[in-house]
């Protein structure tokens, strides 16, 4: 066994205690440890992920099932104006946004994160089944505003936990996976409000709109149950595996409060840089809460727009896990997220340029594509303000909070008034997508730049006495002096 390897061996044996003592024995070793390492992600990518991508899935039902109640009377059940609308559809974000960073904030300090995340889930649940009750504009208000309050403990929350159990390269594709429940979920939002839309009118003197709240929100509330049910894993042996990850532990210091880790993400010019990127991107991408509408200038009716709207967003969730799979092997982000921007601005310029049916539905299969990119922001954010956790819960927090203040504006972007073209929607969206291109690259200029500074701080320490102890391990464990050099290797931000 190398001196490397050995130090990994005794530094196991010193700090990992797993969820059973019995089992203390068996990892005692480094193969033990690769095995330990092994169940411990099976264990997770069978419990956490599934969990987290089905609510993910259910959260973004609940959240666009207004659009597509839209298409089924919503308005004029309930006398909306147009401006009404979509005050209706922007106001979720008004709570929402600002919730996350407080919500992310006392994250890390709570015992049972799954039973504050699955209260959370019930109560928005419960909101979403109450909305299907409301008459009148000051009613449809109060739910949606009370809904973005449970659901801003959700996204950012989930997200902050990935980073706490997975390293920086196995982040990215379980950061696609869970997205991915949000992409699914546009395309089985859409098949579901459908089926229920298409069946469910009159049944017991409701209409079929309230009927998908009823139903969705009752489904929500289940998993919200099952989810307080959740069981802790090897917490420890995940401590050591992010250490090991990021030269240090991941754990806040004693003296280290929550406003102290405000603070210190509001200090961090890359936290500033992430949130104008995150809100940027999300205007750009803000078509997401009107998609049924774009289907809808197809010229199909209700039934055939709900269908017809599912394939762009299945196709999406592949490419989303399939960009999350590959940035976890080139260890790159910025072009795993800033491409699929381009793409979409494709789409833009297509539905720009033509209102022929089959043009037109292509550009929504190039512009929900965007999302492969938006699900590794976090991650980047993740990888680029590691430490302390403290610090990153809260950029996490504040960089997808400020970052869905472009849902806010977008509300009113995709007016109905310049329908059915959108013109002047996509403009604005395409050059939102543009101005988050030029901020991520300075992102990644900022990162670069950084790497280097610490590769001129470790070269200095590997001069004089340092090289000499670097040569002589080297000579010892039989591996070149360049081997050496490359295990020494501290961390590095991912760009």
């Amino acid at each position: 066994m190398s001196i490397d390897e050995k130090k990994k061996s005794e530094s196991f044996t010193e700090n990992v205690v797993t969820a059973s003592n019995q089992d203390d024995s068996m990892l005692l070793t480094l193969d033990a440890r690769k095995a330990g390492e092994r169940a411990l992600l099976r264990k997770l990518d069978r419990r956490l992920m599934p969990t987290a991508v089905v609510i993910y899935l259910l959260n973004y039902i609940d959240r666009v099932a207004i659009t597509a109640a839209r298409l089924q009377g919503l308005e004029a059940d309930l006398g909306l104006s147009t401006v009404q609308y979509e005050t209706v559809v922007a106001i979720l974000y008004v709570t929402y946004s600002p919730a996350q960073i407080p919500s992310n904030m006392i994250l890390s300090y709570i015992s049972r994160p799954s039973l504050y995340i699955g209260a959370c889930v019930v109560a928005w649940g419960l909101t979403s089944t109450l909305t299907g009750t409301t008459t009148n504009f000051a009613g449809i208000m109060a739910c949606r505003i009370f809904i973005g309050l449970p659901e801003a403990a959700f996204y950012p929350g989930v997200m902050y936990l990935l980073s706490r159990w997975y390293t920086r390269k196995e982040l990215a594709v379980r950061s696609a996976w869970f997205f991915a429940g949000l992409l699914i979920s546009n395309a089985f939002g859409s098949l579901f409000a459908a089926a229920i839309l298409a069946n469910m009118q009159g049944k017991l003197g409701f209409a079929a709109w309230r009927w998908l709240f009823f139903i969705e929100g009752a489904i929500t509330m289940f998993f919200g149950f099952l989810t307080m049910c959740a069981s802790p894993s090897e917490r420890r042996l995940a401590q050591v595996r992010l250490a090991e990850d990021a030269g240090e532990a991941d754990k806040d210091a004693d003296n280290l409060t929550i406003y102290d880790g405000l603070l210190l993400a509001i200090k961090d010019p890359k936290t500033i840089i992430f949130m104008f990127i995150s809100c940027s991107q999300t205007l750009g991408l803000s078509f997401t809460n009107f998609f049924p509408t774009l289907t809808a200038t197809l010229g199909f009716n209700t039934t055939d727009t709900l269908l017809m709207a599912a394939p762009p967003w299945v196709l999406a969730a592949a490419l989303c896990v399939l960009n999350g799979w590959h940035a976890d092997r080139t260890g790159e982000r910025f072009f795993h997220i800033a491409s699929w921007w381009w793409v979409v601005i494709a789409g833009y310029i297509i539905s720009l340029s033509t209102m022929n049916t089959g043009g037109r539905y292509s550009s929504l299969f190039l512009m929900t594509a965007g999302f492969s990119g938006f699900a590794l922001t976090l991650t980047w954010v993740s990888n680029a303000i590691p430490r302390p956790p403290a610090k990153r819960s809260v950029a996490m927090g504040l960089v997808n909070g400020i970052g869905n203040l472009g849902n806010v504006m977008g509300s009113y972007v995709w007016n109905s008034a310049w329908g059915p073209r959108y013109h002047q929607s996509m403009i604005i969206t395409l050059c939102s997508l543009i101005i988050s291109t030029t901020l991520g690259l300075l992102m990644r200029w900022i990162l670069i730049k950084e790497n280097k500074q610490m590769d001129m701080e470790e070269k200095k320490l590997m001069e004089g006495p340092g090289r000499e102890r670097i040569e002589e391990a080297a000579r010892l464990e039989g591996i070149s002096f360049e081997e050496a050099m490359k295990r020494r290797k501290g961390f590095r931000y991912l760009y």
